[in-house]
């Protein structure tokens, strides 16, 4: 049974179906990538999953149960971490701070070892006393990937996460993401093919709000109508 699953969804704004009849599954303990050109719908479709929009039509599914109503905190704490494309992080607190109340709202017994214990994960414990907007852009987007590993999520969704991070940080991203399953089911919405080709079990490719196909990564590299709609070939 997938941990995560959506069927039916749909959502349209105005005359605009975003996301017009799809469905998903992530497995548990899966890295599953979700991928297509601008504007097919990708990021609705993760807001209606971790209830950031609420579905028109459709239902969604955390181990089994209907979670289609339930808003996007309550989400949360059902254990569906979502980390923003654009950062959305408290620059003018410490970075421990901005981890501290991610860990606290799940009632951590021993605070301040839990917030350095994933602060190492990302690798930025060292900059635990400095205020989170004087990072790069890239360690902000670390930064917010803590934040939800914090929340000891069941399912960790994250939104172009290698956006501002330098080659080498591209290799220690990916060593993480590898380093969260099976505990974590990652969902991974990313336009770095390379990145995607080397984390992704699965990959569904999304056209105009609608599926055009799922699969291992070498399937979807050989997809006609995936290489024509996106990969250039």
């Amino acid at each position: 049974m997938s941990l995560l699953a959506a069927r039916g969804l749909v959502c349209h704004f105005g005359g605009l179906r975003a996301v017009d009849g799809v469905d998903f599954d992530l497995g548990a303990g899966e890295i599953h990538a979700l991928i297509g050109p601008n504007g097919a719908g990708k990021t609705t479709l993760v807001g209606l999953l971790c209830g950031r929009l609420a579905a028109q039509g459709g239902r969604v599914t955390l181990g089994g149960r209907d979670i289609t109503r339930l808003p996007a905190h309550r989400r949360a704490r059902a254990g569906i971490a979502y980390t923003f494309q654009i950062t959305s992080v408290f620059a003018r607190l410490a970075v421990f701070d901005n981890v501290a109340l991610a860990v606290q709202s799940r009632g951590a017994a021993d605070l301040g070892a839990e917030v350095m214990a994933v602060l190492g994960r990302v690798g930025l414990a060292e900059r635990a006393g400095e205020p989170a907007g004087t990072l790069s852009y890239g360690h902000q987007r670390l930064l917010e990937v803590a934040m939800g590993l914090a929340l000891a999520p069941r399912v960790l969704i994250l939104d172009e996460p290698t956006q501002g991070l330098a080659t080498g940080e591209i290799q220690g991203f990916k060593a993480l993401v590898r380093g969260l399953v099976p505990a974590t089911a990652v969902l991974l919405i990313e336009h770095n093919m390379e990145v995607v080709m080397d984390l992704a079990a699965r990959i569904t490719v999304l056209e105009a709000g609608r599926v055009l196909a799922t699969g291992t990564p070498a399937a979807i590299r050989a997809n006609r109508a995936v290489q024509a709609a996106y990969l250039g070939g």
